[in-house]
């Protein structure tokens, strides 16, 4: 929950910015035409403006994220004329998106043109007192100690005692020291409690820790490393505030900046737009599809009416998290759950382990594998009940593999792999599936972590169904 507090914050903005526009054109309309004396130019229909208000909120809140208003520092900034200012704009701009679209579609959706400008004064004051409430309630939940995230300060650096200072002393900011790496001289003397002799100490037990902020230049490599490891924000303050743009996204702690510097740039606003074509995809899949699994269930109960026709497997996905990954049962009950160690064991072919680990985890003629396992898993058939894990948001439709649990001891960058949900489908699927190297596709799941972007995940997409259809590497 306090990792995902970032991504909480900026969806109930996008939720109440939304509410917000649609309700500062609604009433600049009603105002016009209900209390305003004055006649208009052409008869009017208030439910097909409200309509079209709706259908470009999208549009609208594309232009708010483009200006930075769903930046934290913006919104919980200590002064209010930057996010003020674009507020101004955001509203002048959404105006005159709605004042486009009305000349070029010819709706005539202003019954009047001095409505525009109500609307425009109208949007920037919903919008203000909308974050001025929202503020209030963040506040009010933060100093309750809820979503907020517990932050280790490491580096021997005046920096150090500042952001303690701030951040003990502004429970609004989000943060909670729980540890501080440093000498007696850099730490406040009421947080000298917190002091550990090292970061493995201040991470180690059962102290839950979210954030690491690192004040000097001390061991940078290291303590990034077990940051990743533990898939915790690292935050960096670099010793010259000029070199801040070079190292990633900066965000001032009070009056302290500090470079965060992700694993992922899948972060912030993206999350959001990912989780929600997830949502709306696996939604479609789930209807259109459930003819098809229907009569799949049914097939696979006539095979054998004990034996279950979903297939739960334990995986592993964001933050090292596990969930139960749900496929259509495609190998024979008897095998169903087991490693492959223990099945090709169990039916007398101990020989077949190391033909099967030395081409990437797979057989052509798989003997645990049924008849109809096999057609099932050519067609990816065997994968649609996965759509309600991408619903639960166990999962997402793109990204890496979804590990098993003894998988982890496998290769170095482990950790990597889980800083983003898991994926149906995935960069090292649709480059080949089966048909390159356990190794490759580990390191191209990586690569997809550390270099993801929405042109990216499009071009899966579309690369995926390319190879659903052809069969591409299905085996």
């Amino acid at each position: 929950m306090r990792k995902k507090s970032d991504a909480i914050l900026r969806f109930c903005l996008i939720l109440g910015d939304a509410v917000a526009l649609i309700l500062s054109f609604a009433t600049a309309y009603y105002i016009r035409v209900k209390i305003d004396p004055r006649p208009w130019m052409f008869e009017f229909n208030f439910f097909e403006f409200l309509k079209t208000v709706v259908l470009l909120v999208p549009i609208l809140l594309i232009i708010l994220a483009a200006l930075g208003l769903y930046k934290k520092s913006i919104f919980l900034g200590k002064t209010r004329l930057p996010e003020r200012g674009r507020l101004l704009l955001a509203a002048a701009l959404s105006t005159s998106a709605l004042i486009v679209y009305d000349f070029f579609v010819g709706e005539d959706l202003f019954p009047v043109r001095i409505m525009a400008v109500t609307s425009m004064v109208l949007a920037f004051v919903f919008l203000l007192l909308e974050r001025i409430l929202m503020r209030f309630i963040v506040r009010t939940i933060f100093k309750k100690d809820y979503g907020v995230k517990r932050s280790v300060i490491i580096g021997n650096s005046k920096n150090t005692e500042y952001l303690a200072d701030y951040i003990t002393s502004t429970p609004e900011s989000g943060y909670k020291v729980v540890g501080i790496v440093a000498g007696r001289k850099f730490i406040p003397d009421d947080l000298r409690m917190h002091q550990y002799s090292s970061l493995r100490d201040a991470l180690a037990g059962e102290r839950e820790v979210d954030v690491i902020f690192q004040t000097d230049e001390k061991s940078t490599e290291y303590v990034y490393k077990q940051a990743v490891e533990r898939h915790l924000l690292y935050y960096f303050v670099p010793s010259e505030t000029a070199l801040s743009s070079h190292f990633g996204e900066m965000e001032l702690i009070g009056n302290t900046p500090a470079v965060l510097v992700a694993a992922t740039p899948l972060r912030g606003t993206y999350v959001i737009i990912k989780r929600a074509f997830d949502i709306l995809f696996s939604l479609f899949m789930i209807i259109i599809t459930s003819p098809i699994m229907l009569i799949v269930w049914i097939i696979l109960k006539c095979e054998d009416i004990k034996a279950p026709a979903i297939y739960k497997s334990e995986r592993l996905t964001q933050y090292n998290r596990k969930f139960r990954c749900y496929k259509f049962r495609s190998m024979k009950p008897k095998y169903s759950g087991m490693t492959p160690e223990e099945a090709f064991t169990k039916m007398g072919k101990p020989e077949l382990i190391a033909k099967y680990r030395k081409n990437g985890d797979y057989l052509k003629k798989d003997p645990r594998v049924t008849g109809f396992g096999r057609f099932i898993r050519r067609t990816s058939i065997d994968e649609l009940p996965q759509m309600f894990n991408i619903l639960k948001g166990d999962i997402s439709l793109i990204g890496p593999r979804a590990l098993l649990p003894g998988e982890l001891r496998d290769y170095g960058d482990r950790s990597m792999l889980l800083m983003i949900k898991s994926g149906l489908t995935g960069f090292a699927q649709v480059s080949g599936r089966r048909d390159i190297p356990f190794e490759e596709r580990r390191a191209l799941d990586i690569y997809y972590v550390k270099n993801w972007s929405l042109s990216l995940d499009v071009s899966i997409f579309f690369k995926t169904i390319a190879a659903v259809i052809k069969r591409d590497g299905a085996k």
